[in-house]
């Protein structure tokens, strides 16, 4: 999926909403619908991918659909190329340095901090994981050496609006075992 530049996420609280959303923004532009699903507590989200101009004429048509039902939304044009296997765990883990976790109410926040934080500093996206089973949290963790990670958790941080974000924290030396628990 590096060959796809641009992703959109929508977050709604509707289940039914969600579903009809995914179906217009499939119908109004050439993306790939890379998930549409239910998450936790009963929220729904769709993730698109493709190019550019065809991402956000998807994500208006979704926001149109979700109205009232909208919680959060995202566009990135130039996605990190390790966001999308984060999403689906399937990122090679080299070995844990530092980690660094960024925990958010908000699954588009929770990309949203991911791909700032791949772009601020050499870190390796451990997993985003998005709100199933999370009671509506999500959360991402990455890896590198401590001041990487610290650069990365600024800059992820700084990129979720203040009133989705959690909590961030950093383990200077994880314990060997946090990595099979992570990884």
């Amino acid at each position: 999926m590096s060959d796809l530049p641009a992703i959109g996420l929508l977050e709604l609280t509707s289940i039914a909403r969600g579903i009809v959303a995914t179906d217009a923004m499939a119908k109004r532009a050439t993306v790939q619908v890379v998930h549409s699903q239910t998450v936790c507590p009963g929220k729904y989200i769709v993730l698109v991918a493709g190019d550019e101009e065809s991402v956000k004429l998807s994500m208006e048509t979704g926001v149109h659909y979700a109205g009232a039902y909208l919680v959060d939304r995202l566009v990135i044009p130039n996605v990190h190329p390790q966001v999308l296997p984060a999403m689906a765990a399937v990122q090679p883990l080299p070995g844990l340095v530092a980690v660094g976790i960024i925990e958010t109410f908000s699954v588009a926040g929770t990309v949203l901090a991911a791909d700032a934080a791949c772009k601020a500093a050499d870190v390796t996206l451990i997993e985003i994981r998005l709100g199933t089973g999370l009671g509506g949290k999500a959360y991402v963790t990455l890896t590198g050496d401590q001041d990487s990670v610290e650069a990365a958790l600024a800059a992820g941080v700084a990129a979720v609006d203040s009133g989705f974000l959690l909590r961030s924290e950093i383990i200077p030396a994880p314990h060997p075992d946090l990595g099979r628990a992570l990884g």
